[in-house]
């Protein structure tokens, strides 16, 4: 029979003895933190980070979030460096190597290899003294709390510490390079965060597709319109081709009696809502629901008020920002 209060009461105390981990982390960080910070800002090159075991999974991932987020790294496996991919490391590289207990045998060709070409490293370790620390130009102390796992050997607290010091590395050099969502989407293409970073103008229907009539158009002329290009909308333009109002269902079925009788003036809806191509899809995904509608033109303000594509929350749902 299994213990559901034993497994709750577990996994309670490891998460609160991680937390309260990351707390001392915080509380402890030193000037090193800001010359780490200073070293990878000035690398001329790349950051190498490197670890061996459950350590070299945090570098993956911390070299891994470096490289969406502006700073250009990669990870190299301590024991394949012995065998060749130390030719990977070059001057103007920064190396930032993490071990718990700074004395990885793995690491020693790496370490080595850093001090022979004047590459700066970084070291990551929880013991003070310990050979990684020693040899590192800047060096980081982990606070040595234990693991969670009850019996000090299985890598828990020292690897949690050491990805949030990872992640807080990433976001101080975003933030000294102000790196904003758009930068992020140039490495981040792909899935639900691509998806909510794209912009309107990666949707949008441009061009010939658009639905527009001039404001004297004739209704029947614009029904046609409205078939035609399939958006359930047309948008009405003046003379000199600015978006000045929109026809929508609602529109006809309030002028349904002598509909045809009318033009476009008459019947469009002034000032519609638009969005700039500009902005996030998931922004125009917001005002599409705030507004109860399906579709929303885009206007360039540097454009003359003239719309410059068409967007369907049906894009919007084939990216994956719904």
């Amino acid at each position: 029979m299994t213990d559901p209060a034993k497994f709750h009461a577990t996994a309670q105390k490891v998460i609160r003895q991680e937390a309260e981990a990351l707390n001392t982390l915080a509380d402890q960080l030193g000037d090193s933190f800001a010359q780490a910070v200073d070293l990878l800002l000035n690398a001329k090159g790349r950051v190498i980070v490197s670890g061996m075991g459950k350590s070299g999974h945090i570098a993956r991932k911390i070299a891994a979030t470096f490289a969406s987020t502006g700073t250009p790294a990669h990870f190299v496996h301590p024991a394949e460096a012995s065998h060749g991919d130390l030719g990977m490391m070059t001057r103007g590289d920064v190396v930032l190597v993490l071990s718990n207990s700074g004395e990885t045998p793995e690491l020693a060709d790496l370490v080595a290899y850093t001090r022979r070409f004047g590459i700066p490293m970084i070291g990551v370790a929880a013991k003070q003294h310990s050979t990684l620390l020693q040899r590192a130009d800047v060096a980081i102390i982990l606070p040595n709390l234990g693991e969670a796992c009850g019996t000090g050997v299985v890598p828990t607290v020292s690897t949690t510490m050491t990805l949030a010091l990872g992640d807080a590395l990433a976001v101080a050099l975003m933030e000294h390079r102000d790196f904003t969502p758009e930068n992020f989407r140039e490495f981040h293409p792909g899935g639900k965060l691509g998806a909510r970073l794209s912009k309107v103008s990666d949707l949008m229907h441009g061009d010939g597709a658009m639905p527009l009539v001039s404001d004297d158009t004739p209704m029947g002329e614009a029904l046609l319109a409205i078939s035609q290009k399939g958006f359930g909308v047309v948008g009405v333009t003046d003379a000199d081709g600015a978006l000045v109002g929109v026809i929508t269902d609602g529109d006809l079925r309030r002028h349904m009696a002598g509909l045809l009788d009318h033009t476009a003036r008459e019947v469009m809806t002034v000032e519609p809502t638009t969005v700039s191509p500009d902005a996030l899809a998931e922004e125009a995904v917001a005002l599409m629901n705030a507004k109860k509608i399906t579709c929303l033109f885009a206007v360039d303000p540097g454009a003359q008020g003239k719309a410059v594509g068409i967007l369907h929350i049906h894009d919007c749902l084939r990216a994956g920002i719904i």
